[in-house]
């Protein structure tokens, strides 16, 4: 009897941490409240570089980086307590696998760097600043209610290789460009040009298209090379951008494909009941699709039903009936 109320505190408990679903006010009030947690610690931790502010308010700001550890802390250790219910129940895993699982995810990881720096404060005994900076990184935590980060993640993770592959051009052109203009300006410019580790400098912000102006070639050759890198260096950042733009559009088709073959399943009886309407509807925000779209994604999927069965009638009483009406 122990056993099972403790596995209805943890369900319930992984039930709130998680992304609130439609409804659940105690989970929603929690996403709200480590948001709104974050965004203070983000805030501070830039208003603390302050001279003016660094010293008067010294012990506001010690008093909520206390408070805010301890709430991550708990935070963290519920997650892991309570991963037990991500796989578990499908009997994926044993309770330690699916714990272990979570603690190598990126999320854990980024929960457990969001108080790391704390603890390393406690134990080193020197006020080390770059541990303090490092609190920035709490940020990333918001990535957990935010599909558009979410997105970038998987376009990162899947494009991983394009990326790659588009990174080493660029080293291979870097060596190239900075070797060159070293050939031809060194003699001219000893000091800027003195070798290609130096000439790099030069070599990446031409590239890159910034091109800052501290060094520049002045022989007629160097110019000549110089305006050749940097239209190179314009299809070189137009390739990274391709490569992501790509893949967040496949990322939207794809989540759009979903919520229709969702939308598919649940008119398969010829209605969609109170029920399935609310597991849309948290569908559609766990994909971030828009309420517009999924309207447009409705339609369509009603209209093709209809095309392929045009009479549709209530399974009970056998009267002709309205399929579905937009989300509001």
């Amino acid at each position: 009897m122990a056993e099972r109320g403790l596995a209805r505190v943890r369900r319930r408990t992984y039930e709130i941490l998680e992304i609130a679903e439609k409804g659940d006010w105690a989970s929603r009030i929690c996403d709200y409240g480590l948001i709104l947690l974050i965004s203070v610690n983000v805030i501070a931790v830039i208003l603390e570089t302050l001279d003016p502010l660094q010293q008067p308010y010294r012990k506001v700001f010690d008093t909520l980086e206390l408070v805010s550890v301890g709430i991550f802390t708990m935070e963290y250790s519920l997650r892991i307590w309570s991963a037990v219910e991500r796989h578990t129940a499908s009997g994926e895993d044993t309770a330690w696998k699916s714990r272990l699982r979570y603690l190598v995810s990126p999320m854990a990881v980024i929960d457990l760097l969001a108080i790391l720096p704390f603890y390393l404060s406690v134990i080193i005994p020197v006020d080390l600043r770059f541990l303090r900076v490092l609190r920035l990184l709490r940020v990333f935590k918001l990535t957990r209610y935010s599909s558009a980060m979410t997105m970038l993640l998987n376009v990162f993770r899947e494009e991983a290789s394009s990326f790659c592959a588009a990174f080493f051009i660029l080293i291979i052109i870097l060596i190239l460009a900075s070797s060159g203009i070293y050939l031809v300006e060194e003699a001219a410019q000893p000091t800027a040009f003195d070798s290609i580790p130096h000439a790099m400098w030069w070599a990446m912000a031409t590239l890159t298209t910034v091109g800052y102006g501290d060094v520049t070639p002045i022989t007629p050759l160097g110019k000549l090379l110089g305006a050749c890198i940097t239209i190179v260096g314009i299809g070189m950042v137009a390739l990274p951008a391709g490569i992501l733009a790509s893949g967040f559009a496949d990322q939207l088709r794809r989540r759009r494909e979903a919520l229709e073959h969702d939308f598919q399943m649940a008119m398969a009886d010829g209605i969609i009941d109170e029920e399935e309407e609310r597991t849309l509807e948290a569908r559609r925000q766990e994909l971030g699709v828009s309420s517009d779209a999924a309207n447009d994604i409705r339609r369509s999927a009603t209209k093709s039903r209809m095309t392929s069965n045009p009479m549709v009638s209530c399974p009970h009483c056998g009267k002709a009936i309205r399929l579905f009406s937009d989300i509001g």
